[in-house]
């Protein structure tokens, strides 16, 4: 079992590939096979190729948000983390907090990867962001 410090450890390398647009950094810390899942992939997305073309967009998309590890709880093969999300939307930034769900293989690649976090604030602030151009 990872402990709290193996966890944060962890997370402190995985959550800054989140940042900078990075694709092939974060794609590194996944299984071939691996699982993932957050709310914009609400059915899943299952092997590296899928995830890197995921990864690809999305940190394209938002190159300067920022993920950090609030809390790290310890499960049998990972462990369970709350997540703070700084997401920059035009000049304002929106605070996300989420859970997220990190099982691991024999080789210490991320296998299951399940993120949750209520976007409603997020998607509010990128459509005004964007009414504020179509004016």
């Amino acid at each position: 079992m990872m402990t709290q410090i193996e966890a944060k450890e962890f997370a402190s390398r995985w959550l800054a590939a989140w940042t900078g647009n990075r694709p092939t950094e974060l794609a590194a810390f996944y299984a071939d096979d691996a699982f993932f899942l957050d709310p914009g992939r609400p059915l899943g997305i299952k092997g590296k190729e899928q995830l890197f073309a995921y990864f690809t967009k999305v940190t394209g998309n938002n190159p300067t948000w920022v993920w950090s590890l609030v809390e790290a709880i310890p499960i049998e093969d990972g462990f369970l983390g709350k997540l703070a999300a700084c997401i920059p939307v035009g000049e304002k930034n929106v605070e996300c907090v989420g859970l997220c769900f990190l099982q691991f293989n024999a080789e210490g690649k991320i296998k299951r990867n399940e993120i949750y976090f209520d976007r409603t604030e997020l998607i509010r602030e990128i459509n005004k962001y964007r009414q504020s151009f179509a004016h």
